[in-house]
């Protein structure tokens, strides 16, 4: 049993295919999946996929690219479109500087509403962070200390420092198929050192595609591939890697709305 804990099924690529999509997935052994918003505009998408696939979960959130065309989005608004029985996380959310697509402030302003509309709820933060390890450690640890709130770091890339960091945090930590790649030997090493009730498996499709899919577009039956590499990183079988990260998956995220 697998959970893809972060996918796109309304992003071109796999919106248009969407049925396929589930159906090779869940012959190659994927029981579950969460469908991760980044804007307002495809909250109801997103959600009307997980009332329609009894399998499917939904996220609603603002990715930081899209930060600066929601700077006014009042933490309301979000809250309310959280009470959903089928939302069972927000995000995604964070900082990204690599890309710069929005303001650094505005991105900063958004994350932390977001962390606390998760604290209120209970419901976790998906929170994306590229090359911004430090002002997201930083406000992560600035808002702990106001309160206590479930959240990950989703398809992880950054330094084991900061992997540290945030497991120190209590936070959980999801692996993409980048995990996969020839260049990525630090993140390798650093899998091998999660805790296994800290871990979870995620494809980002339709980004991301794992070996030996690259070149194609990502889709959620990908997951068995990274759920597999990382199973022989960690010595372990991918039954067993399956059930741990299906058990945690469902821990972090739905027994707020149990």
């Amino acid at each position: 049993m697998l959970i893809d804990s972060h996918c796109h099924l309304n992003y071109e690529g796999l919106a248009e295919r969407q049925g396929e999509a589930l159906a090779n997935a869940r012959a190659a052994g994927v029981s579950g999946f969460l469908n991760i918003s980044t804007r307002e505009r495809e909250w109801g998408d997103v959600v009307a996929t997980a009332e329609r696939e009894s399998d499917v979960w939904a996220t609603v959130g603002i990715h930081p690219h899209e930060a600066d065309q929601h700077a006014d989005l009042g933490r309301e608004v979000l809250l309310e479109a959280s009470r959903h029985a089928r939302v069972v996380g927000l995000g995604e959310s964070g900082l990204d500087y690599y890309y710069d697509k929005s303001d650094r402030a505005v991105q900063q302003d958004l994350f932390r509403m977001h962390i606390g509309v998760a604290r209120e709820t209970g419901l976790p933060l998906v929170i994306h962070t590229r090359d911004a390890d430090q002002d997201t450690g930083d406000i992560l640890e600035d808002e702990m200390g106001n309160g206590a709130f479930p959240a990950l770091i989703h398809c992880f890339t950054a330094s084991p420092e900061f992997g540290r960091r945030v497991l120190d945090m209590g936070l959980t930590i999801s692996l993409s198929g980048i995990v996969t790649f020839k260049n990525a030997r630090e993140l390798q090493e650093f899998a091998k050192e999660i805790p296994a009730d800290r871990l979870l498996v995620e494809t980002d499709s339709p980004f991301l595609a794992p070996v030996p899919h690259r070149g194609k577009p990502g889709e959620p039956a990908f997951v068995a591939d990274t759920a597999a590499f990382v199973a022989d990183l960690r010595a372990t079988s991918i039954e067993a890697l399956g059930d741990t990260t299906t058990a945690n998956f469902f821990n972090l995220f739905t027994k707020a709305k149990a």
